[in-house]
């Protein structure tokens, strides 16, 4: 053992040094052989072999798709069986929703996503936390049978407490209630809402509890999706969080703005499907999609053929990343957008840059005030790679507005909770719903449109009156914008 003890003191430099050779060629060899995106090969390759133990210790925490190896994959693949029970909607039955060249746009999304496009739906849109509040909270004091609800953020405060009181409610009179919060977003309240559930026995789950575990190790990927489900007829679906700076009774003049969506019709079994997974996937409970669904569809008002894109870091990565470069490839006379983060990578940016070179006119319209200024400093470090080709950015008027929007061609909407950034289409678990409706287009359209009325576009010279130190600021923290 003195001998052993010896040894080690007299090369520890030496073993030192080999331990972290091992760990950081160990390490980009793993990154060789399973990142796909070259320029994240090259920066966690750099980063592991520059920075001894720490940079590998970092890739092992942060930088490792495990989610992509998940051995829930099996029963996911069965709920989307049973969620695509349903009719879906033939070639010919889309041209009486949407312009014909989206019938390409419908082919291109059925090879991303598995879920079928279907009719019958009726998508209702709301118009702030105004609207998208009280909405939810009479859908969830109406419940007979069960309350499926999924956010990212859920405050502690007193929206955070109607939503408590109306879920409690609903547990006390047997209702069965379900409720999945992402555990970063969770904590943007302190203490959380949590116990104010569980002290009454609603049940409550954190997406990916444990962050620096073995078992869930996984500190840079969030669940950002937003759903709730009613009796399994009536879904909730978009990009709003449940926090009182949505709602002009609390916040009054500083209001968050965003737009949420309701939902009945076949669309509401895909919301399901996509809560039994991660449900599934954070507690190991199996929900089986026939005891929540409803057993008998309501007949609905309206037509709108619509389906779920799920997108997140395991099998349909890049998902809602694909189905926007195909709608931009077919789009024909106009493209709007909407995004409070708007970061697109290269291939995006070429997308959206081609379209306008082919005459279609895109406008994105970005948020005026930001709630996050890092971001907005990144925004506008990388915008004049879109306006130098035509495209048209505004910035909007009035508070932040968190909303995420985008039409093609007045006949194909796309909502939900992606961002146009990185983390949004690679690293989150995101939800968005494709909807080929000109109708909805067309309220979206003017939603849109009234933000480009009352906005200030950005130009060249606008950009270069920020001044050098302002334009160095903003280009160095967009190198960090993947992660931002």
């Amino acid at each position: 053992m003195a001998s052993l003890w010896k040894f080690l003191v007299e090369y520890e430099t030496h073993l030192i040094f080999a331990a972290s050779v091992v760990l950081s060629v160990a390490a980009a060899v793993h990154i060789a052989l399973t990142k796909r995106d070259v320029r994240a090969a090259i920066a966690w390759v750099g980063v592991v072999l520059f920075s001894p133990f720490l940079g590998p210790v970092l890739y092992f925490i942060v930088g490792i798709n495990r989610i992509r190896q998940t051995r829930i994959k099996s029963h996911r693949d069965r709920l989307l069986k049973e969620g695509a029970d349903h009719t879906s909607v033939t070639v010919s039955d889309l041209t009486r929703h949407a312009a014909a060249q989206c019938l390409s746009l419908k082919k291109a999304s059925d090879t991303v996503t598995r879920f079928p496009l279907c009719g019958g739906n009726e998508i209702i849109p709301l118009n702030g936390g105004d609207q998208t509040y009280p909405a939810m909270l009479a859908a969830i004091d109406a419940a007979v049978d069960s309350v499926l609800l999924q956010t990212y953020i859920f405050d502690n405060d007193i929206v955070g407490h109607r939503f408590a009181d109306s879920l409690i409610a609903a547990f006390l009179r047997g209702v069965r209630v379900r409720v999945l919060i992402d555990s970063i977003g969770v904590r943007y309240s302190h203490p959380t809402i949590v116990h104010r559930l569980r002290e009454q026995g609603v049940s409550v789950e954190l997406f990916e509890t444990n962050a620096v575990t073995w078992r869930m190790p996984y500190a840079n990927m969030r669940c950002h999706r937003k759903i709730l489900v009613v009796d399994g007829s009536q879904g909730f679906a978009g990009g709003m969080n449940i926090r009182e700076e949505f709602l002009t009774e609390i916040a009054h003049d500083h209001t968050a703005r965003d737009i949420h969506f309701q939902m009945r019709g076949p669309i509401v079994a895909q919301l399901l499907v996509v809560f039994c997974h991660d449900w599934l996937f954070s507690t190991g409970e199996q929900l089986k999609l026939g005891d929540w669904i409803a057993a008998e569809p309501a007949f609905m008002p309206a037509d709108m053929a619509a389906r779920c894109v799920p997108s997140g870091p395991d099998r349909e990565i890049e998902s809602t990343h694909k189905v926007l470069l195909a709608a931009c490839a077919v789009a024909q006379q106009h493209i709007r957008i909407q995004s409070p983060y708007f970061l697109p990578d290269q291939v995006l940016i070429g997308a959206l840059t081609t379209a306008a070179r082919r005459g279609v006119q895109v406008d994105i319209v970005i948020p005026g005030r930001n709630n996050l200024r890092l971001i907005q400093y990144a925004m506008m470090a990388q915008i004049d790679q879109v306006i130098e080709t035509g495209c048209r950015v505004w910035k909007g008027s009035g508070n932040f507005d968190h909303s995420k929007l985008m039409t093609v061609d007045d006949s194909w909407s796309l909502i939900g909770s992606s961002n146009w950034d990185s983390r949004s289409l690679r690293l989150n678990f995101e939800i968005d719903i494709e909807v080929y409706d000109r109708r909805l287009a067309g309220w979206i359209n003017d939603a849109i449109d009234n933000e480009i009325v009352h906005g200030q576009r950005v130009t060249f010279e606008s950009l270069r009156k920020q001044g050098l130190l302002a334009t160095l600021r903003n280009k160095l923290i967009w190198l960090a914008s993947p992660y931002l």
